[in-house]
């Protein structure tokens, strides 16, 4: 599905500096009537996984013809739920953008979008004080647009990402090739996700000028996306969606559970169900429950997991679903995320939805996309 007539400008007012002084975190702040410029924008979207921002991009008519991911189990979900837009399993450093240019084919816009894995960036690995300063899959996203020089780029990262050299350095490039370049982090809550996720969010373009999309709307609770959905135990699936399950807890880790109070901590567990290690965290969040009425922590990679975060269900004795998890994510509650002829581990799955891109954020970032695109 190609996007074709859109009968609205943009204005923009004031500007702010990013890190190192590169970029503009410039907003929406108002619509004009502009001459309505038929255009067909196609879009490749690079490190795809399965598919949060090609689908997002798609519900706002964005033409996502393809999506390359090294990972190939993330072809199912990708592919069953973004018709005819093409999984393609690649190695993005294998890749030269003579490899995709072919999917622009009648395009009048030009789209490359992406979200390199950043791990090593995110608050999690700050926090275990990990330490790598390996961006290099952000180079070769670089390398392909220096190539190719799309009319429009965006990526969407970590937030530690924007104060690493790599960052700027590819901002820098961006500049010296005549790209316009905005970016901000963003709140994924003023965008519809029920979360407390922030990322990173750049929009350059050579069309006109980049501007990040308006902040829509306050954030949303966990309550109107979980809380109508059936029961299931600790370590049980439902029967009508393979995906609404959860791994089991030990006995030890459900006897906490049955003491975890909704965003409280293991400080209101009985005395023996604490251990040593306990007392020395610095963070409270671990072994804890979500709040009805309040957003969800970020959705990681290992939300499966009761020990990792406040990842407890607010009222069943139990970690989040897949489904929950996906949901929290702004995923579609029909989207298809288990292949059902082939078997994958719950923490696979976990790993799929929790580096996807929220759908919301998506949907944003579409947006301001095709205002980009809207004049030349």
């Amino acid at each position: 599905m190609d996007y074709t007539d859109r009968n609205q400008g943009i204005s923009d007012i004031g500007a702010s500096h990013g890190a190192a002084g590169h970029g503009r975190a410039k907003r929406l702040v108002g619509r004009l009537p502009s001459p309505a410029i038929p255009r067909r924008v196609r879009a490749v979207d690079l490190f795809c996984g399965i598919g949060g921002l090609t689908h997002g991009l798609r519900s706002r008519g964005i033409g996502v013809v393809a999506g390359y991911d090294a990972d190939p189990s993330c072809r199912y979900a990708y592919e069953a739920n973004n018709d005819g837009a093409a999984f393609v399993e690649a190695d993005i450093r294998e890749l030269s953008y003579r490899d995709i240019e072919h999917h622009y084919r009648g395009a009048d816009v030009t789209v490359m979008v992406g979200c390199a894995p950043c791990q090593p960036f995110s608050a999690h690995t700050r926090r275990n004080k990990e330490r790598h300063d390996d961006c290099s899959l952000l180079d070769e996203f670089s390398r392909l647009v220096q190539q190719g020089t799309p009319d429009i780029v965006s990526i969407e990262n970590v937030p530690g990402l924007a104060r690493h050299d790599a960052f700027t350095q590819f901002t820098r490039r961006l500049h010296d090739l005549d790209y316009d370049v905005a970016y901000e982090v963003l709140c994924c809550g003023d965008y519809g996700v029920p979360q407390r996720r922030r990322r990173l969010v750049l929009l350059a373009s050579k069309l006109r000028n980049a501007s990040i999309p308006q902040r829509q709307a306050a954030t949303p609770t966990i309550d109107s996306f979980i809380r109508d959905l059936p029961a299931v135990g600790s370590g049980q699936s439902h029967p009508s969606d393979s995906a609404h399950v959860t791994l089991p807890l030990s006995d030890l880790n459900y006897r906490r559970m049955v003491q975890s109070k909704p965003g409280g901590s293991w400080k209101d567990w009985d005395e023996d169900l604490i251990s040593a290690c306990h007392s020395k965290a610095y963070y409270p969040a671990p072994y804890g429950r979500m709040r009805w009425q309040a957003p969800a922590p970020t959705i990681t990679t290992q939300f499966c997991y009761y020990s990792t975060g406040r990842f407890g269900h607010p009222q069943q004795h139990r970690t989040i679903s897949v489904r929950e998890a996906a949901l929290l994510q702004t995923f579609p509650p029909t989207y298809a995320l288990i292949d059902p002829n082939a078997a994958m581990p719950i923490h696979k799955i976990a790993k799929h939805v929790g580096n996807a891109v929220p759908v919301k954020l998506a949907e944003a970032i579409g947006d301001a996309i095709l205002d980009a695109a809207c004049v030349r």
